[in-house]
């Protein structure tokens, strides 16, 4: 059984900080797959993260360059981007594949539900919701990862 659980958020510097926190917790390579809506939190996430990993440039979404490859403190930030993509197929066609089991590398893709099919199935899986009255506060649904 999956392990699994569930944290409320109350604000971009809160989610920026859980991410940086939980960065320093993964020592290995591994994949974070993320889901949710629109302005949901993922990239707010990702940059906590990269903070966390000590990357000291800015981190925005790759949405138009599909990737971004950021050099951390220990190992390397991968962060994709699958909102253009429509399947599998378009993944594997921009050499995607190459960053699901990358050594020395933490890969963390966005609207990961367009590629379900192909994400490992031990990675970490994060699904964002947002509350629908308060847009800074926000859920993350997490499974394969205790903190």
């Amino acid at each position: 059984m999956q392990k699994q659980f569930s944290i409320t958020l109350d604000s971009i510097s809160a989610t920026q900080q859980f991410a940086a926190e939980m960065a320093i917790t993964i020592k290995g390579a591994c994949v974070i797959a993320m889901t949710g809506n629109l302005g949901s939190g993922k990239t707010t996430f990702t940059q906590g993260f990269a903070r966390g990993m000590g990357i000291e440039e800015k981190v925005g979404s790759p949405t138009f360059k599909l990737v971004s490859e950021y050099q951390g403190k220990f190992q390397k930030l991968n962060h994709v981007d699958c909102y253009r993509l429509e399947n599998e197929s378009e993944f594997f066609n921009i050499g995607g594949e190459e960053y699901l089991d990358q050594e020395n590398a933490i890969t963390i893709i966005e609207w990961s539900e367009k590629i379900e099919k192909i994400i490992p199935k031990d990675a970490i899986k994060i699904e964002f919701n947002r509350d629908p009255k308060n847009a800074d506060v926000r859920t993350l649904k997490i499974e394969s990862w205790t903190p």
